[in-house]
C-alpha cells in the first residue's frame, strides 16, 4: 500500500497564501502523475491540479492563475502553492497519484480560508 503524507494546511485569511506539501517513500514516484484533490462538506471531491512525470500540469478552472503544482523527484515530494485564497468552507486536501483508490489516500491536510 502506497502512503502519502500531506502537510502545510491551516487557517489563512482571504487573499493569503499557503504551500501544501506531500511526501512519499515510494520509488515509483518519479513516473507517476500526481494529483491534488480537495474534499469539503458533503463529501464533494474536486480534482484541483495534476502534474505528469513530464511536468505537464492541469488545473481546476477556478484555481488557474492562483495555484501552482510542482514536484521534487529527488525528495519524492509534490507541492501545491496556493495564492490569493478566497473564502470557502474548510476542505481537506489530498495528494494521491492518479488512479489510487480513495481508500488508499493519505490523511490529508485541512485548509480553512476565513477572516
Amino acid at each position: 500500500q502506497v502512503q502519502f503524507v500531506e502537510s502545510g494546511g491551516g487557517l489563512v485569511q482571504p487573499g493569503g497564501s499557503l504551500r501544501l506539501s506531500c511526501a512519499t517513500s515510494e520509488s515509483r514516484f518519479t513516473i507517476w502523475t500526481m494529483a491534488w484533490y480537495r474534499q469539503g462538506p458533503g463529501n464533494r471531491r474536486e480534482l484541483v491540479a495534476t502534474m505528469r512525470a513530464d511536468s505537464t500540469t492541469t488545473y481546476l478552472d477556478s484555481v488557474k492563475g492562483r495555484f501552482t503544482i510542482s514536484r521534487d523527484n529527488a525528495k519524492k515530494e509534490v507541492y501545491l502553492q496556493m495564492n490569493s485564497l478566497t473564502p470557502a468552507v474548510p476542505a481537506v486536501y489530498y495528494c494521491p497519484n492518479m488512479g489510487t483508490s480513495y481508500d488508499d489516500w493519505g490523511p490529508g491536510t485541512q485548509v480553512t480560508v476565513s477572516s
